[in-house]
């Protein structure tokens, strides 16, 4: 079978001139070229980490649920622990990730993102970033809304009852692991983790949540990102097996 795109070649295997497209793959696997009918193989694991985060998720607002919406114990221990080791500079360290990542900036760094891969000419990875951020908000806000739960009485930021589950932590998840599984560079995945627990504890430091709302914004942002990345997987495949069946 020859390469639809001229080359001569089967493009099943690896011919050495794949070397030069690896500048304009969209992730390190030159078999994962944008335009290439090939079957990431992290999809099966993303689908069932997916899963998994969202029966946690499930699991815990029942927990939250069946506690009358009041924090659970360990909820009031961790913001104890939290009151005792409040300072001026750690909650003006506090404050960094909880002004970045609040809603302006999280639509700030998301359309600038989504810009970014249109203008490079990556689109599926523009249609999973900004899909990725407008589901997680559609699912976590209207959530909070309804659920209405107290957040801690001594909140150093937001006071409306809108607490379970941490909006913050759940988009920081979600751009952090959508940003990791397209790029697949180790860095991008250590500073996506960092810049998720930072988050969690930010939100956490300032009362602003209690630790089973940032957990379940993680979970949420987990599913999110993992779901919606393998549905843009099979999206992209197949229609570049319908494009390279045509081509035959």
């Amino acid at each position: 079978m020859t390469d639809p795109r001229g080359h001569g070649k089967c493009w099943l295997a690896k011919p050495a001139t794949w070397d030069d497209a690896r500048m304009d793959a969209t992730t390190d696997d030159t078999a994962l070229l944008p335009d290439r009918p090939r079957i990431d193989p992290r999809r099966p694991i993303a689908l069932v980490v997916g899963v998994v985060a969202t029966v946690l998720f499930v699991a815990l607002r029942f927990a939250v649920a069946l506690s009358g919406s009041a924090p659970l114990p360990i909820d009031q221990a961790w913001d104890d622990a939290m009151a005792a080791l409040a300072n001026p500079v750690g909650v003006i360290v506090a404050w960094v990730p909880a002004i970045v990542g609040g809603t302006i900036g999280m639509i700030v760094i998301g359309v600038a993102t989504t810009i970014v891969f249109l203008i490079v000419r990556r689109p599926w990875d523009a249609l999973n970033v900004a899909a990725s951020i407008a589901l997680v908000v559609l699912i976590g806000a209207p959530l909070a809304a309804v659920i209405a739960r107290s957040r801690p009485a001594d909140s150093l930021a937001e006071t409306v009852a809108t607490s379970f589950p941490s909006g913050h932590t759940a988009v920081a998840t979600t751009i952090a692991l959508t940003l990791a599984l397209i790029l697949r560079r180790r860095w991008v995945w250590i500073v996506g983790a960092v810049w998720v627990v930072l988050m969690m504890w930010s939100r956490t430091y300032l009362h602003a949540h209690w630790l089973s709302d940032v957990v379940a914004g993680f979970l949420e942002g987990v599913a999110v990102a993992t779901l919606v990345w393998a549905m843009v997987e099979v999206w992209r495949v197949r229609r570049a097996q319908r494009l390279h069946a045509s081509a035959e």
